[in-house]
């Protein structure tokens, strides 16, 4: 993809100061995350982990918000990642000459599952010279909890500290620096020259007493970092087909990847993206903070990584959202619907009026107020999680079998409450079709697992319920009038989510309500390609979003409209950053992401949309009978509804299951 060559509209010479969102390349240690921009900028880093303050915070605040380049002056530039990992590097290509930085955060040990790897709270770039020699620039510009502490720097020796509290920041490898200030505070700035092939380590560094600084421990720690991402992500690939993925391999290593920065080592909580208030809308205030771990968007990575070899993800992600439920409900178990890495329950949000939002989007938040909403899909993702691993030969320990059917009992207790839904509208609840959908998901998943796998439970009870649930949404969810499942219950607008009515296997893909509704999204929410994630969303004229428009990929295959599921995941493809990150959104109109960067939710999509096209067209895949499949219906038995006789009952297109 030709970045140089899309249309970008600024509106302000000032907004010339940001780099597109898809300019970004993303490192990071399984703590924290780093974004690099195809110039050599760290322009966002929270230390010591991605909920924390930030430490570097440009990409929200051009002037204020800190930031750590490195550059050659008058030269092009380009990014790719060292193949199977998360170590990026940018190529400067002035007149005679090539110059290499290599970005990363030490990492080393195992890390497949939680707490056996090692890292450093330390972002090293190593500098290579492979043509005549060159200047190089530095801008070292800390700007502490974004921007709101003030850092005083000094020199010791060799070593620049920037100091704020009890915390400081260290730069080592820049003797030639010297200290400026502009009206925002100190920095420090230097220029060096390397002679061709040689080479230069400059290191920050968060709270370590460690100055030294050398070509050869940097070399050494780029090695181990490697290897450490080779061996986790290489680690499925025993498996009958490793070329599966075809033509989409590559993209897919890359989501893997970008998904496995999302999860953090020390718990097992999975984060939806590593930033906060990208906005969804450039200018407005849709800026929201997606550093924590929400029960479905973690839920889905965890299936995704399941997916293509990694159970021990969604193990620990299941143990992990066990117990911070269980801590945070001293009285009455009511999980709520997102944590902090370390299981906080209190995500205050805050709004940050000093700072100017990525090109003027304000405000700037952090913390999210959703976090005390009732979203009720939440649960489907999680009894989904759990049977996935069961069907897939992953014995759970008792007591997360025992907070299954947990789960399980709570989705009978609350299905008729309305909730906030998954686009988390605030303020008035309302019965949304996709919640309920996922409600009965929670049950079915669970109804299943008591026959196969020895979940203990009520299990009348639940049998009960769901036939309630789908009652409900047949009656209440499908609209005559408009031909298709709507938004919410009496509800003429359109949502994107419930494209997964009949891969949740509600009902199957031959439906005439499910190809009614595959058309209609497809006619109303599509531009350019993409689909918004409902008609709110287009009246608001937000971009598409990108993991609705991997949903109808799915949909389409599974439907046997493989040519038309082919076309949408090209051109969807096409919408990914250089280095195949994708973010939230797309706007068609601009050609560029919107949003918070890398999202979870896209990257899931993408790995879902490959494997289900790839399917359709008779290819293997890691799973053979994905959800939704004809094979995974046959070995189940699934009784697909059909519709609600006139005294209420469910009528059903077999009945294998009692």
């Amino acid at each position: 993809m030709n970045l140089a060559g899309r249309y970008y509209p600024f509106s302000s010479i000032a907004e010339l100061r940001y780099d597109p969102i898809e300019s970004y390349g993303a490192i990071g240690n399984l703590r924290t995350v780093g974004l690099i921009s195809v110039d050599g900028s760290l322009d966002w880093l929270c230390f010591p982990n991605v909920s924390d303050g930030s430490v570097f915070g440009a990409i929200l605040d051009a002037d204020k918000g800190g930031t750590f380049r490195i550059w050659v002056e008058d030269a092009s530039s380009r990014q790719r990642y060292v193949e199977g990992t998360n170590v990026l590097q940018t190529t400067f290509l002035p007149k005679g000459s090539i110059v290499d930085l290599r970005d990363f955060m030490p990492l080393w040990g195992s890390i497949r599952g939680k707490g056996r790897s090692t890292t450093l709270n330390e972002i090293q770039r190593l500098i290579t010279c492979r043509g005549k020699g060159v200047d190089m620039h530095v801008k070292w510009c800390p700007r502490p909890d974004y921007a709101r502490k003030h850092a005083e720097i000094e020199r010791r020796g060799d070593t620049w500290i920037a100091k704020w509290g009890d915390e400081y920041l260290s730069l080592c490898g820049l003797p030639e620096g010297k200290l400026d200030e502009d009206k925002y505070g100190k920095f420090v700035k230097g220029v060096f020259h390397l002679k061709r092939s040689e080479e230069r380590a400059l290191v920050t560094r968060y709270c370590s007493e460690d100055t030294s600084y050398s070509i050869s421990t940097s070399k050494a720690l780029l090695n181990r970092t490697i290897e450490t991402w080779r061996s986790w992500v290489n680690a499925p690939m025993d498996h009958e087909n490793p070329g599966w993925a075809r033509e989409w391999a590559h993209m897919i290593s890359r989501s893997e990847l970008a998904l496995k920065l999302m999860i953090h080592d020390d718990t097992g909580a999975i984060v939806a993206a590593p930033t906060t208030s990208l906005p969804e809308v450039l200018g407005g205030d849709l800026n929201w903070d997606y550093r924590y771990s929400w029960l479905r968007d973690s839920s889905m990575v965890a299936q995704a990584l399941l997916a293509l070899g990694h159970p021990e993800e969604a193990v620990e992600f299941l143990e992990w959202i066990k117990d911070a439920s269980e801590a945070s409900c001293a009285i009455k178990w009511d999980p709520k619907i997102m944590y902090g890495t370390h299981g906080e329950k209190d995500l205050e949000e805050i709004e940050l009026t000093h700072l100017e939002g990525y090109r003027s989007s304000r405000p700037v938040r952090i913390g999210n107020g959703a976090a005390d909403q009732r979203q009720h899909e939440v649960y489907g993702e999680l009894m989904s999680t759990g049977y996935e691993l069961l069907r897939h030969g992953v014995e759970l320990s008792t007591d997360t079998m025992r907070f299954l059917s947990r789960v399980a009992d709570k989705v009978c207790e609350i299905w008729e409450e309305p909730d906030s839904g998954i686009w988390e509208r605030r303020g008035k609840e309302y019965h949304y079709t996709y919640s309920k959908v996922m409600l009965w998901v929670a049950i079915d998943r669970a109804i299943h697992m008591a026959e196969k796998y020895n979940l203990k439970g009520d299990v009348k009870r639940w049998k009960e319920t769901g036939d309630l649930i789908a009652t409900a949404v047949l009656r209440e969810g499908y609209s005559e009038d408009r031909d298709a499942f709507t938004e919410y219950f009496g509800s003429d607008a359109l949502d994107a989510a419930n494209l997964r009515i009949p891969l949740m296997e509600m009902l199957p893909f031959h439906d005439v309500r499910v190809q009614n509704t595959i058309d209609r999204i497809s006619s109303e929410l599509m531009e350019g390609g993409m689909l918004a994630r409902n008609t709110e969303g287009v009246e608001k004229g937000e971009g598409a979003f990108i993991m609705c428009t991997f949903w109808l990929v799915q949909v389409l295959a599974l439907s046997g409209r493989t040519r038309e599921a082919r076309a949408v995941l090209e051109n969807s493809n096409e919408v990914a950053s250089p280095l195949g990150l994708f973010a939230e959104m797309f706007d068609p109109r601009t050609g560029h992401q919107l949003g918070n960067y890398p999202q979870a939710f896209s990257h899931i999509g993408f790995i879902n949309a490959v494997m289900y096209l790839l399917y359709a067209t008779g290819h293997e895949i890691p799973i053979p009978d994905p959800i939704g499949s004809d094979e995974h219906r046959r070995i189940l038995g699934y009784r697909h509804v059909k519709g609600v006789d006139p005294e209420g009952k469910l009528l059903y297109e077999s009945t294998k299951r009692g």
